[in-house]
């Protein structure tokens, strides 16, 4: 395994979208060996709970823990609190929940680092807008005004202010985000589809190796790998696109 492939396979984040535990094994299984990241959502958290985010761990990957916290900042405090004990290594709240909610999650994290000796602190991470809004979405529904790449910048410089690692995104905005933000500022990116794929219900999306050329740091990839017949060379052709990038 190059060094290469090994940074470019701890990019991508495999969205384990299943209804319960066995199907998403399964898929772990089939992927055993490839570093990449596992994503943990709702679906799969709300039916699995902590205790297969634990097998992930002790399996050896790294876990983001999608669930996406949008309350009063000391339920997201609590909340983030006992997330960050779980081990896991990223977890995200919603930006429009504003700075005092975002520094809420910061703080919750924080206290559980301090309590659990040999935790690391997770990388926390904020929703602007999601990849499948579009603008007439945001602007008719939502009631946000302006373009999505403003409204996206904007809850990003939130999320900066109040002390957090980086957003979720589109590929689309990353620039954007990058020269607000800094390089190093993390962006997470939904909205993936290999050359080929549907879009589903994606509205902004890029393919893995435009992704990379924008300056992704994470690609998180869902039904192209999961719904594929092989996901394994599923997962291995878009580590591929990555790396060429």
């Amino acid at each position: 395994m190059n060094a290469g492939y090994k940074e470019m396979a701890g990019r991508l984040m495999v969205a384990l979208d299943y209804p319960d535990a066995a199907q998403a094994s399964e898929l772990v299984r089939k992927l055993e060996g490839i570093p990449c990241y596992m994503k943990v959502g709702m679906q799969l958290f709300y039916t699995a709970g902590p205790d297969f985010v634990r097998s992930l761990k002790e399996r050896g990957y790294s876990v983001f823990l999608d669930v996406k916290m949008h309350d009063i900042p000391n339920t997201v405090k609590g909340g983030s609190h006992s997330v960050t004990r779980l081990g896991v290594d990223m977890f995200n709240v919603h930006a429009a929940g504003g700075v005092g909610m975002m520094q809420a999650a910061k703080a919750g994290a924080e206290a559980a680092v301090a309590e659990t000796p040999g935790l690391v602190m997770p990388v926390i991470i904020a929703v602007t807008q999601l990849t499948s809004t579009n603008q007439t979405v945001m602007n008719e529904e939502i009631g946000i005004s302006g373009s999505v790449e403003a409204a996206v910048v904007r809850y990003a410089s939130l999320a900066k202010e109040a002390g957090l690692h980086g957003v979720v995104a589109s590929s689309l905005e990353v620039e954007a985000i990058s020269a607000t933000c800094g390089h190093d500022f993390k962006t997470v990116t939904p909205g993936i589809r290999p050359v080929g794929s549907g879009i589903g219900d994606q509205a902004r999306v890029l393919t893995p190796g435009q992704a990379i050329s924008r300056g992704s740091h994470y690609l998180v990839v869902g039904r192209p790998i999961t719904a594929s017949p092989d996901p394994r060379q599923a997962a291995e052709q878009i580590i591929e696109e990555m790396t060429g990038a």
